[in-house]
């Protein structure tokens, strides 16, 4: 038989197929391979005990992919929420996700939430900072379930990681998709001797045969790994029809003269929230050079 891994706490695996949740350990030979499964693994089982629906893994099928943070596979997508107001949405920290992401060739939706509270030109600043990102933004309300329509419509068919800050929502849209998250949590957790109140970890909810996400715990910091400072500009897509005009190679877009990315900023062609952020990452790499 085989399934999907959509959670693995405590040494058990609780693998998702036809016939229900079964929860399995992984053979030894795993670790003599130092192969750990991850959640979002398709994987074969061997049925033990079809009354307490247990087993074990026996297979890890070919991988997509595997994500580091957080750690998975086989993700189609990220889904990326903030909230548009209370808490105010920490720029620098989204521009981190999208890097991130788009280091690891994951396609990425940003979702914005609490479009009830929010004031137009909050909306309208958001509008105008993110919709040049190279991602698809969305804007929601979870409290009044107005958006959630559409976010249905991009998570289907596909395996999303969904994450964001604490305080922005990203629960009640869970739980307003998948109103069976929080049982299914509790029945896991009883399972294995738990209580709601352990460290979250990364898990998976069906949402149909065909369509997941993955609810990861609230992150408040995200360090680039494995980038130039040199190459951040071509994280951000907007930057690139202005890249052109730039006077010297290499240009670092910051400080030097006849810049055509700064003239993009000044001309309102480029978020200067985007520009800033740019400014901050790329003195953060060059100072991580210097050790």
């Amino acid at each position: 038989m085989t399934g999907k891994i959509i959670k693995g706490i405590a040494g058990f695996y609780y693998v998702y197929t036809t016939l229900g949740l079964v929860e399995c350990k992984a053979k030894g030979v795993f670790r003599n391979k130092n192969i750990k499964p991850l959640v979002g693994d398709n994987v074969r089982v061997e049925i033990i005990d079809e009354d307490q629906m247990t087993g074990n893994i026996e297979e890890i099928l070919e991988r997509r992919n595997a994500l580091i943070r957080p750690a998975s596979a086989n993700i189609d997508q990220a889904m990326i929420i903030f909230a548009i107001t209370k808490p105010d949405p920490n720029y620098n920290l989204l521009d981190r996700f999208l890097i991130s992401m788009r280091q690891q060739n994951i396609p990425t939706v940003v979702c914005f939430n609490k479009s009830d509270i929010a004031t137009d030109d909050e909306i309208a600043e958001l509008k105008n900072a993110y919709e040049g990102c190279g991602c698809r933004v969305l804007f929601v309300s979870a409290r009044v379930e107005d958006g959630i329509g559409d976010i249905r419509e991009v998570l289907k068919g596909k395996t999303t990681v969904v994450a964001g800050p604490s305080g922005v929502g990203k629960s009640t849209i869970v739980n307003a998709l998948y109103p069976e998250a929080n049982m299914e949590t509790g029945e896991i957790s009883r399972k294995i001797e738990r209580g709601r109140h352990t460290t979250r970890h990364a898990e998976l909810f069906a949402l149909a045969d065909d369509t997941f996400i993955m609810d990861t715990p609230g992150f408040t910091s995200l360090y680039l790994t494995g980038l130039k400072k040199e190459e951040l500009w071509e994280y951000y897509p907007e930057f690139s029809a202005y890249e052109k005009n730039c006077r010297f190679g290499g240009c670092s877009h910051l400080s030097e003269p006849v810049c055509g990315i700064k003239d993009a900023v000044d001309h309102g062609l480029i978020s200067r929230i985007r520009y800033e952020n740019y400014g901050v990452l790329y003195r953060e790499l060059k100072d991580s050079e210097k050790w």
